[in-house]
């Protein structure tokens, strides 16, 4: 008889704890636990008057038909939410009301401080705060808590009277610290913001990352979302365009087709290539630049964007040398970060014709995603060391592999620096007191037709600044409207938003003129 009894007045309940805090860099919050209560009844031990059903059907929102269907399928529980997430002041007037049977429960709730700012990255949990979508879901192992258990004695309501005893201490999820910094991050939606009003583009992407530690600054695509609002999380606003959707990457990568010419000796720095007469034909495909530029040095098929100088170079390549070159700087395959969703854009495989081979050179044939390719950059920063990316913050930078020579990449850097000069086509990325090597890329959309001539991506990818590399940044644009060059759209985004993230992380400025122009 007493074990009966004890099995009806004495129960094991679980106690709750709140999932780990995720912060930027800096340590300001992203994500926090807030708590907050749930209603829950005894269906069967509530059994309120019509005017206490019609009272909390009002206050909890409920439709009266459907929750009376909910309690008679549901007799025999002793456990049935009613609502969750109950505002303060509605949980202060069912209390009031002391109805036998609903009892309220602390739970927590996820509340991110950052808005829209962050919302791809860091994504959201679901109404039982396990992780969904982004770093919630990536790092929910780590973040969710462990709830604690304990013994109660309830009278034969089901109401609780008094603890008996603690078995089992309830324990917080681990905090993590990002390597984002939420500063730059918010500008960056602003400008992107501000951009696609202005060009009426589809949606625009950034990502920066610290060249000498491998961190990842920001990262994020207009528009965005709130994922304090569950409304919003759905739609292809969600979704980290930096890292789900690979494109073509065009003229940005003509900088590592010159570096494997410069490493397989093929070129110098200052040979010449004749370019006349605007045209090369591969196949049934004719190449073409915007004019004649007749005989160009290598740096001037950077900084005038040739299709055919570049051609020339590639074909000069020994057979599939230009897929495994790109494959060194992690085109092709995964990043490593093994983020939700992550692509691994594409390189050809196996044989390739002449053909495949000069048109990856002018970067058509492969697909990258933004982070892909701002990390070949940031390796073009690190003077062709390879650091793995960090989307954590890190107290030492990692050593890195050198991929490519320290020669090699300091030229590459200086031809890049021309294309931000005065005749460059990147000429609008240049930042005053700190000169920027980066490239161009306007690149047609594949349509149903193939390749659309009136949709465009148009992209910058830079490193500031030249002489001390901190910064390496990919800005892309979806189908701008009007003007959709890459010099006329992404590179003065680049420069706002790049100009910015210097000032405060208090990168000191170089003289523009620390190194003569390229002759």
């Amino acid at each position: 008889l007493i074990a009966q009894g004890n099995a009806r007045i004495i129960h094991t309940i679980s106690i709750p704890s709140y999932r780990g805090i995720i912060f930027d860099r800096r340590e300001e919050p992203l994500a926090v636990s807030t708590p907050t209560e749930s209603a829950w009844i005894d269906p069967r031990h509530f059994n309120p008057t019509k005017e206490e059903f019609q009272k909390i059907t009002q206050l909890f929102g409920l439709n009266k038909r459907e929750l009376k269907e909910k309690i008679a399928q549901n007799k025999q529980r002793a456990f049935l939410y009613l609502k969750r997430d109950v505002p303060d002041d509605i949980v202060a007037t069912v209390r009031a009301m002391r109805m036998h049977g609903l009892y309220f429960r602390r739970e927590y709730r996820r509340f991110y401080p950052s808005g829209p700012d962050a919302a791809q990255l860091i994504g959201f949990t679901n109404i039982d705060d396990q992780g969904q979508a982004g770093l919630e879901l990536y790092f929910d192992d780590i973040l969710k808590p462990i709830s604690g258990k304990k013994r109660v004695l309830e009278d034969r309501s089901g109401k609780w009277i008094q603890d008996l005893e603690n078995i089992q201490a309830p324990h917080s999820g681990q905090d993590i610290i990002l390597s984002i910094d939420t500063r730059i991050q918010s500008h960056i939606l602003r400008v992107l913001s501000e951009l696609l009003t202005r060009t009426q583009a589809k949606s625009a992407t950034c990502v920066m990352i610290d060249i000498t530690t491998g961190e990842i600054l920001a990262m994020l695509t207009a528009p965005s979302f709130n994922a304090n609002n569950r409304q919003e999380r759905q739609g292809p606003a969600i979704r980290l365009r930096a890292i789900t959707d690979p494109v073509e990457p065009g003229s940005t990568v003509k900088a590592f087709t010159i570096a494997a010419g410069l490493e397989e000796k093929i070129i110098k720095e200052n040979s010449l290539i004749d370019t006349s007469p605007g045209t090369i034909r591969l196949g049934p495909y004719v190449i073409h630049d915007d004019r004649n530029w007749g005989v160009l040095r290598v740096y001037e098929i950077l900084s005038r964007s040739s299709n055919v100088g570049i051609c020339k170079i590639a074909l000069e390549l020994p057979p599939n040398y230009m897929a495994q070159f790109f494959d060194r700087f992690g085109f092709g395959r995964e990043t490593g970060l093994k983020l939700p969703g992550e692509s691994k854009g594409s390189l050809p495989e196996g044989p390739q014709s002449l053909n495949i081979q000069a048109s990856l050179g002018f970067g058509y044939g492969l697909s990258v995603t933004p982070l892909q390719l701002a990390h070949a950059y940031a390796t073009l920063g690190a003077k062709g060391i390879y650091r793995p990316l960090s989307i954590t913050r890190l107290d030492t930078a990692p050593a890195g592999t050198r991929i490519l020579s320290e020669e090699v990449s300091t030229t590459i850097l200086s031809m890049l620096a021309e294309v931000t000069r005065k005749d460059g086509t990147g000429r609008r990325a240049n930042i005053s007191g700190y000169p920027t090597a980066g490239k161009t890329g306007t690149v047609r959309v594949i349509g149903e037709q193939g390749y659309d001539v009136n949709r465009h991506f148009s992209l910058f990818a830079g490193v500031t600044p030249l002489h001390n590399p901190r910064l390496a940044t990919l800005v892309l644009i979806e189908e701008p409207q009007k003007a959709y060059m890459g010099g006329a759209v992404a590179a003065p985004t680049y420069a706002k938003i790049v100009q910015y993230a210097l000032y405060m992380l208090n990168i000191p400025p170089e003289s523009d003129y620390a190194s003569k122009p390229l002759q």
